[in-house]
């Protein structure tokens, strides 16, 4: 079976840097979705950023320009870098694997789409 593991969460100034991790394993379909999704207390799940095997990106308006994200050439870990963090990016955040098998399958940023998650990792940005 498939277990994601995410990692990488830390408390930071405004203005300051993280990278996030999501390690898979047990994951041997030849295509991959991975999606990076946050959520505070009271709010829905959001997604934030999502990756497809063919290179192919998608990421919300408020991120853009600040995070990225990617995947280690030859390990099935995917990133998420954070930069110029903001208060406002404060969340539980959440790694998510949809199970695909090529470059082709919808890559969106719809948490019900995806079929494994991480356990989360805390971000929390105040001065």
């Amino acid at each position: 079976q498939v277990q994601l593991v995410d990692s990488g969460g830390d408390s930071v100034q405004p203005g300051g840097s993280l990278r996030l991790s999501c390690q898979a394993s047990g994951y041997t379909s030849s295509g991959y979705c991975v999606g990076w999704f946050r959520q505070v207390p009271g709010k829905a799940r959001e997604g934030v950023a999502s990756l497809r095997s063919d290179g192919s990106t998608r990421s919300i308006g408020s991120v853009k320009g600040r995070f990225t994200i990617s995947k280690e050439n030859t390990k099935n870990i995917w990133y998420l870098r954070m930069d110029s963090l903001k208060p406002e990016d404060s969340a539980m955040y959440y790694c998510a694997l949809l199970d695909c098998n090529s470059d082709y399958c919808f890559c969106g940023l719809t948490p019900p789409d995806f079929d494994y998650w991480g356990q989360g990792t805390q971000v929390s940005v105040s001065s």
